[in-house]
This record gives C-alpha cells, structure tokens and sequence, in this order.
C-alpha cells in the first residue's frame, strides 16, 4: 500500500509505504525518512528513527540531518574547494572549516519532484551546475521500496560533465523505538579497517587496522563495551564518527536491541559506511521526547569521505557519460 498526505507547504508530501512487516513514512523534503515502523518480539509496533512528526520541522539546519537523502557529497570536504580537470572548485563551508554533506542548501533541503511505483517511490530532482559550488548539472533518481521487512533505496544519477557525486541516507537508528542511550545495543561491522579523522571530523585518508581497538566489530560486541575504551580517535570524535572499509559486499552492518528483540542488517553496494553515535544532539524534541548525546546509531554508506583528497583515483568523480548507480537496503527480523 502507498498513501500521500499533502496538507504541507511548497509542495511537500508524506508517502506512507506499507504492508504486513513495514510501514515507512518519508517525505519528498530530502527525500527524508521520518519513520521506520516494524514489530519487536512481542508483536508490537516500534519506530526505530528519530526525527520529527511534521516535514516541515526538518528544515531546521542544525546539522543533524535526520532521515534525509545526503548529498551531492555526503561527509566533509577540506577547506571547502577541490580541483578537477584542472578547474578549482570553491563549496560553502558550514562545518569548522570544511564543508559538509553537500553544502548549506544540499539535497536535505530540496523539494523533489516523485511519483509513485509499485511498493514504493520514485524520487527526482535535477541540481543545475554551480549548486553549492559543484560543477555539471546532475539529473538524480533516488527510489525508495519495501519488499517484506525491507526498505531499499537505489540511487542513480547522470551528469553534462564530471562532477562529484557521494550519496548517502542519514537515518537515526535506535532499535529501542525511543532516543534512549545506545550503549546496550549490539553491532557487528564487516571491516578489517577503520579510517582516521582530524579534530574537525575530516577523514584524513589514513586506514587502520581494526585489530585490538575499540573499532574491532567483525564479531557482534555491545557497544558500550567498546566505546568507552581509551583510544585517540575515539575521543577526538566523542564516540563513533569514522568510516570503516568493509570486507564483503552484502549484509555488511548489523545493530541489534535486546530489549525489543530487533535486529537490522544493512546490505550495500558501497564501499564503506561512516558509523556516527549521534555525539553532538543535544536535547531537541523529536516525535516529542528529548533526543541526547549518544541517542542513536547512523549506519552512511558511502564512498570514502573526501575521497577527492585522499584517493589517489578518486571514487566519488562521475565523469560524464557514466552513471551513479548505487543501493542500500535495512533490512529488519526479530529475535526472541
């Protein structure tokens, strides 16, 4: 079943995508996801997203980019300017000194154009060269799909000349169904190597060894026995907000709440996901309840962060002629 509600403004809408094992409620503001509903173990209703009740509540540029289709370049880029074909290329800056998640006006805060398909929703937007400083004009689609207890989404985008292009989804999971502390939630992480970021959050393009750190997840661990460990990174980041390079191509990240029983795997196409443990939320009412530090899990998948820097072949350049095309799906069960 798929359902519009279209009392809101500047043309956005709310499609409700449902069956028997999901509901989810996103929003053509971002491309946003504002709710995730599946059962726990003992069959009753949990959302397991934070964000807001309203659309219109996520147009709020406070940097937490709940639920929202990330882009053109998820994750940060130095100084805000990078070089292509020999053309520099100036970004706004709007985090330290380096520009993040596509910009001030990125992809968050467009209104896309949708229609509706079978078991879900197609989404489109066209960004007109020079959108926040990038070059080309890029023609995105972005669908959205449930099968069971599924929710895919599938990316693909062309491009009149070379661009960057780095899409990524921003969901806030807490299996719990509430912004409680995700200490007690279990994680499993495909990846041998983790990458380092400076005190700004900017990936450096050093890899490491994820062996007899605090970043080891190849076998499931609680999270709090793992966070709280003494460790560099860990503190310059306060918590988890590093990239980590996987070792397989499909269910790459697993996150599991004992208290409900849920359990979401992550499938991908992508490289690496940047695990980030919501350090920097500070008390904002979603859906009613106060969401704090720590209050929840985002699993980015994506290609290397500032990979324009740090990539001696950098993956995020779309030349023109190719396409962008690239897939994420939650997938959620239950344990008993």
């Amino acid at each position: 079943m798929v359902e519009i509600k279209s009392n809101y403004e500047n043309g956005i809408d709310v499609i409700t995508l449902k069956n028997d094992a999901i509901s989810v409620d996103v929003t053509n503001y971002g491309c946003t996801i504002m709710k995730i509903v599946v059962n726990d173990k003992d069959n009753n209703p949990v959302d397991v997203v934070l964000g807001y009740d309203s659309p219109i509540e996520y147009g709020c540029k406070g940097g937490e980019y709940f639920g929202a289709l990330v882009g053109r370049v998820a994750n940060r880029i130095a100084k805000g300017n990078f070089t292509l074909n020999g053309n520099q290329y100036t970004l706004p800056i709007n985090n330290g000194p380096n520009s993040l998640h596509g910009g001030i006006d990125g992809f968050s805060y467009r209104v896309f154009d949708y229609e509706l398909i079978e078991n879900g929703v197609k989404f489109h937007y066209v960004s007109k060269d020079g959108e926040e400083g990038y070059p080309g004009t890029l023609d995105l689609y972005a669908t959205y799909t449930i099968n069971g207890a599924s929710l895919k989404l599938h990316y693909e985008a062309t491009t009149d000349q070379d661009t960057l292009i780095n899409i990524t989804n921003h969901s806030y999971f807490n299996l719990s169904g509430k912004p409680s502390n995700i200490d007690a939630h279990y994680m499993q992480i495909q990846a041998d190597k983790m990458g380092c970021v400076d005190p700004d959050g900017l990936a450096t393009g050093e890899l490491v060894d994820v062996t007899g750190t605090p970043f080891d997840f190849r076998e499931m661990k609680c999270i709090k026995d793992q966070i709280y460990t003494e460790n560099e990174q860990i503190t310059l980041a306060r918590g988890y907000d590093h990239p980590f390079i996987f070792n397989t191509d499909k269910d790459q990240v697993t996150l599991y709440c004992e208290e409900t029983g849920i359990e979401m795997t992550v499938s991908t196409s992508l490289p690496q996901t940047h695990i980030y443990t919501a350090n920097y939320l500070v008390g904002k009412l979603g859906k009613g309840i106060p969401m704090n530090e720590r209050g929840a899990v985002c699993v980015e998948t994506q290609n290397m962060p500032d990979s324009i820097h740090n990539e001696k072949n950098p993956t995020v350049i779309l030349k023109k002629g190719d396409t962008y095309d690239e897939y994420t799906e939650f997938r959620f069960g239950v344990k008993k």
